[in-house]
């Protein structure tokens, strides 16, 4: 089965306090892609996810910008994704999901194309591409470039550099 990660499509990151054009653009294009997919796609969306103590947190010292605060609006799924059919959304604390937490979230499902879209390309799109490579490391991971947005065009530029350069594929 193919699986689509559909990394942290949430209003904090499009439109709120850390929102940027970038994000903003690939909303609709993510959307359209997402009603294309056919039954044989195990879907999964991913939400950044804090609580009131963020900011004394290792993150929170290098990012102090309060956001994903669970039950926020922030935290939320943008409303043009936030109503569609997920397989299972699942809150995560920081960047990424390691790759063990990958397989237990996967264990049920017969992997045979991994692919990541999302936000933001340059901090939790390539740790959890890096992760689920690292987890299957004999399965197809790949992201398709123009459904991510990082922080600067020229941290998502170096970010999918990287991630060709660890064998995950670029489409």
């Amino acid at each position: 089965m193919n699986v689509l990660i559909v990394v942290d499509v949430q209003n904090d990151f499009v439109s709120m306090a850390l929102g940027t054009k970038e994000a903003k653009e690939i909303v609709k294009p993510l959307r359209e892609y997402l009603n294309s997919l056919d039954d044989n796609t195990y879907i999964v969306a991913t939400r950044d996810c804090h609580d009131e103590n963020y900011l004394s947190t290792n993150e929170g010292t290098h990012l102090p910008v309060i956001h994903c605060q669970f039950g926020s609006l922030g935290f939320e799924l943008v409303d043009e994704i936030k109503d569609f059919k997920f397989n299972r959304i699942i809150n995560k604390p920081n960047f990424g999901i390691s790759s063990t937490t990958w397989k237990t979230i996967l264990k049920d499902i017969q992997v045979d194309k991994i692919t990541l879209v999302g936000l933001c390309t340059d901090i939790c799109v390539i740790s959890n591409a890096l992760a689920l490579k690292t987890a299957y490391p004999e399965v197809k991971v790949e992201v398709i470039e123009n459904l991510c947005a990082g922080v600067t065009k020229e941290s998502h530029d170096a970010a999918i550099l990287t991630m060709r350069m660890c064998q995950v594929d670029i489409v």
